[in-house]
């Protein structure tokens, strides 16, 4: 599912490569958290039913998602992150931690989305958070061959990255897309 499909004749979806260690961050920060949170609020201020229960649904949130991933599906911290910030607003120390977690929730979705790139006639855009648009006369190269996209730039930046493993049937082949590249490099050169 493409959100600059229907914009462009074709849309490339490169690998996220930091999916791993992002789910590697969230796992850290919330087990770490929640040591912090069972120190201060099981043997220093005294058992707490409600933060009890919070502390147990982070906990649980974090099995399943490991069970999840290790069945190969996508996982996501964000109500981790929710609730493990509100903890932090009720611990007597660090405070503070209340904002990068907030800040991790909402940003983990965009950041563990696949990088996908539109080619139309007139330009070529990066659908990045703040998306990037490029003319064609900015390029110098582009070509997709065995599943890695190589963009050439005029200033001698160069993106190489491996695209997703797609099941379902290309639109169209590399060599269309190889083709439709040249042609508006060639018209665009100059």
């Amino acid at each position: 599912m493409s959100s600059l499909g229907g914009k462009f004749p074709y849309v490339v979806v490169l690998k996220n490569t930091v999916t791993s260690e992002v789910n590697l961050l969230g796992y850290i920060l919330n087990a770490a958290s929640c040591a912090f949170f069972v120190k201060e609020f099981v043997f220093v201020t005294g058992l707490h039913y409600l933060l009890a229960a919070a502390i147990a649904i982070i906990l649980g949130m974090l099995i399943r998602d490991y069970t999840r991933m290790r069945n190969g599906r996508k996982i996501f911290f964000d109500r981790a992150y929710l609730i493990t910030a509100l903890l932090w607003l009720q611990m007597p120390y660090m405070q503070w931690l209340f904002i990068p977690f907030v800040i991790l929730a909402l940003l983990e979705h965009q950041v563990k989305f696949p990088l996908e790139i539109g080619f139309s006639e007139n330009h070529v855009v990066f659908n990045t958070f703040f998306r990037k648009k490029y003319d064609w006369s900015q390029l110098s190269n582009v070509m997709l061959k065995d599943g890695l996209l190589t963009m050439d730039f005029r200033n001698n930046r160069l993106v190489q990255r491996e695209i997703e493993d797609d099941d379902e049937e290309d639109d169209a082949s590399e060599e269309e897309f190889n083709q439709f590249c040249r042609e508006q490099l060639k018209k665009n050169s100059g």
